[in-house]
């Protein structure tokens, strides 16, 4: 009977040893092609996540890195931790860059400004750089109108368990490497590193150093059209504009959390073209905007260059100096915001471009800006039209779409 049981021992004891066996080779063959698109994916590195060393002809151009903003700019913050930062929207993103001379260059300075973001994930960003650098001293922050609108929900590429981390999130970390997404980015990198043709290495741009994307188009003849696509897309997102109270309070808290942590704050006005504030005042919202800068001032003084001054009321054409759509001023633009606000080469401001707000002089500013609103509208009558034949098309536009969803 013992003889039996150890026979039968010894039997299971080697069908068990052959399963291990089977399950562990089988483990390592299919692991072996997830490594390797792992691998793949790091050294190309499509999105910046790694930082990996430039390949001239095969990784130099990340086409798909812009869009990834909220990823890469995560993982910046905490390799670079910067001791000055630039936040905002893609406004400010493209517009303002942190090697300008305003900055001192013996600082490291990181543009942290991501695309369409509401104030929480302005406030969450922050939070993430002073988790990473103790030694934060300077916040510059460019506000936009529509980042308070009630109906602007975080961007679905937006992320909380990668922020506040001193590491990459596992999630991230999977999302990077054997990710068939990733892979397909990968390989676009490759054909676009290859198309390029350079030569030399220090023929690379680094499109996106320091989280800085300049529109790379500005002068290509087509700013008119992309003036009517930027008007279009503003009356398709913020149409049916809702003021947020608890956007508001997120600004609160940006502004709070500069106090407790002892950082230098500067908060800005981007200047949109005067069209944006016209499209803000068809859909009958310039009473908001109004309310929105009354209550801005109250808890910081804000630097205002919207409005209708001598930058923002550019004529429309086919190449502009000041911006490249309605909506995004040019590099030239922003070194002008910040030579303002620093208070350096004022002899090449206009006058009228940036008035410093606050609660003592916030009423005569929005008169100013309401009188010279009149002057640019009776100069202007054909932007006006433009806006308005716009504002109908997207309405027409939705009314259609609306009836077919009731059909």
């Amino acid at each position: 009977m013992k003889l039996l049981n150890i026979k039968n021992t010894q039997k299971t004891s080697k069908t068990q040893s052959k399963y291990f066996n089977f399950t562990l080779s089988f483990a390592l063959i299919t692991s072996i092609p997830l490594l390797t698109v792992g691998l793949f994916n790091v050294i190309i590195d499509p999105y910046h996540a790694y930082d990996s060393p430039i390949l001239l002809g095969i990784n130099q151009e990340k086409p798909k890195k812009e869009h990834n903003d909220r990823l890469f700019k995560a993982l910046d913050i905490i390799r670079k931790k910067p001791e000055i930062i630039i936040l905002g929207s893609s406004r400010t993103k493209q517009g303002i860059n942190p090697e300008n001379p305003v900055f001192n260059n013996d600082k490291s300075v990181y543009n942290l400004a991501i695309n369409g973001p509401n104030t929480y994930e302005v406030r969450r960003y922050l939070e993430h750089a002073i988790y990473n650098n103790k030694d934060l001293k300077l916040v510059v922050l460019g506000i936009d109108f529509f980042m308070f609108n009630k109906t602007l929900a975080n961007q679905p590429s937006f992320s909380e368990s990668r922020l506040n981390k001193s590491h990459i999130d596992i999630t991230d970390l999977l999302n990077t490497t054997v990710s068939l997404d990733t892979l397909d980015s990968s390989i676009k990198t490759i054909k676009a590193s290859k198309a390029t043709e350079l030569t030399d290495i220090n023929q690379v741009k680094n499109y996106g150093k320091n989280g800085f994307f300049p529109n790379r188009n500005i002068y290509d003849g087509k700013t008119k059209a992309k003036f009517d696509g930027s008007i279009k897309l503003y009356f398709e997102l913020h149409s049916d504009y809702q003021f947020s109270e608890a956007y508001f309070q997120e600004f609160e808290k940006i502004v709070n959390l500069c106090k407790e942590n002892n950082l230098e704050l500067k908060v800005f006005i981007s200047p949109s073209h005067s069209t944006d504030n016209e499209a803000i005042s068809v859909t009958q919202q310039g009473k908001v905007l109004e309310d929105w800068k009354r209550k801005m001032v109250q808890f910081t003084p804000v630097w205002d260059f919207s409005g209708y001054n001598s930058i923002t009321t550019e004529k429309i054409a086919d190449k502009m100096h000041n911006y490249s759509d309605n909506s995004h001023y040019t590099p030239s633009i922003g070194d002008l915001i910040l030579n303002r606000i620093f208070n350096q080469k004022t002899d090449s401001i206009p006058d009228d471009f940036g008035v410093l707000i606050t609660p003592e002089n916030i009423e005569s500013h929005l008169a100013k800006i309401r009188k010279n609103r009149e002057v640019w509208a009776k100069n202007n009558p054909d932007q006006i039209e433009l806006v308005n034949k716009i504002y109908s098309q997207v309405l027409e536009q939705k009314m259609s779409e609306s009836k077919k969803i009731k059909e």
